[in-house]
């Protein structure tokens, strides 16, 4: 077999690019002795799904999916017909970066985006959009769904998602949590994850394990257990059952028994506040939006930004307007200092 040359010096395009963590490792392979029933009736997925009632602090439906767009557009195809419509900010991933898979799950229910200047929902935004019309010849809304942590690294508080909530309970919307980068909002928010969700008003959150050091799956969790009627046919429907179900599941049960969750979010979360500290104060580069999460998105002009990947560095301009650098679980500090240094002497 041939050796495949790879460059391994970390770049912030994207927390996508990093391994495995080692507890999520470590599950997988003690989940892999011996046979096991498949399609989920085995005892990993079970414990997975239990460890996640406790770790929400109540009942709830949980299911797993292979990636963060299948979750959304399954999720969101649960709680609407193909003639309603789905209030989402315009920068959010369902509407940016999932190809039109929330409509084709959902046989054609259309989103409505709201205009936002930091990628955060507001109650008025919502009500604007799920008021602006209301004949037959309109798509109904019928659900609202927010991302925790934004595409562009805002948390929500828990008084603004209490406040998001309690706008869709006067409007009859379900309440639904994109949460590819939950565990970094958590980390920001000083909360617990229950109050973060139902606690708040949420009825569903797809949370996000591949950003988080996992190789592959996402969560969708179901605090209104009414809404997850036949979710599992969805799910076999949709191609996201897995036939070894447990090397989907084991994973969360050693992130979530360990504490790495929590503790990979935290370090991400740090390491894009080393960088924005680093360059705070370079004279020809700002930073765009609060540092809240894992992301640090830089506003500097395109001949700078050019000298930037002439130098090697490697990150998108076309979420958020700025230039987007994003930290993961095992961002190397060092490598973080470089990025800043680099960024000091062309911008400086």
């Amino acid at each position: 077999m041939d050796h495949i040359s790879t460059d391994n010096s970390q770049q912030f395009a994207s927390d996508n690019y990093s391994g495995i963590c080692p507890e999520a490792w470590e599950a997988m392979a003690e989940a892999n002795h011996g046979h096991a029933t498949a399609y989920g009736d085995d005892p990993w997925t079970a414990r997975a799904s239990n460890l996640f009632r406790d770790f929400f602090e109540t009942e709830c439906e949980v299911f797993f999916a292979f990636n963060g767009t299948a979750a959304n557009s399954m999720a969101l195809a649960s709680l609407c017909q193909s003639y309603h419509s789905v209030i989402c900010a315009s920068s959010a991933h369902v509407e940016t970066d999932e190809c039109g898979a929330p409509e084709f799950f959902s046989n054609g229910s259309k989103l409505l985006t709201a205009q936002t200047i930091d990628g955060k929902m507001t109650p008025e935004s919502i009500r604007a959009l799920a008021t602006s019309r209301g004949d037959i010849h309109f798509p109904k809304s019928k659900a609202v769904t927010i991302t925790q942590s934004t595409e562009t690294g805002r948390v929500y508080s828990v008084d603004e998602v209490r406040a998001l909530s309690a706008t869709c309970r006067d409007l009859k919307l379900h309440l639904h949590m994109d949460g590819a980068r939950f565990s970094n909002a958590m980390a920001s928010a000083g909360c617990t994850p229950a109050e973060m969700t139902w606690k708040s008003g949420v009825e569903v959150l797809c949370f996000g394990g591949t950003k988080n050091g996992m190789a592959v799956g996402e969560a969708i969790v179901f605090f209104d257990q009414a809404l997850a009627q036949d979710f599992d046919y969805r799910c076999k429907q949709a191609g996201q059952l897995a036939s070894k179900m447990r090397f989907l599941t084991s994973p969360w049960i050693g992130m979530i028994q360990s504490g790495a969750w929590l503790r990979n979010a935290q370090h991400a979360n740090a390491m894009a506040q080393r960088l924005s500290g680093a360059i705070e104060g370079v004279p020809h580069a700002s930073i765009m939006f609060p540092v809240e999460a894992n992301a640090v998105f830089l506003v500097a002009s395109e001949d700078h930004l050019e000298q930037l990947r002439t130098r090697g560095w490697r990150f998108y301009t076309f979420i958020g307007g700025g230039a987007r650098f994003m930290f993961a679980w095992d961002t190397d500090p060092a490598r973080v200092d470089q990025l800043a240094n680099d960024i000091r002497e062309i911008m400086g």
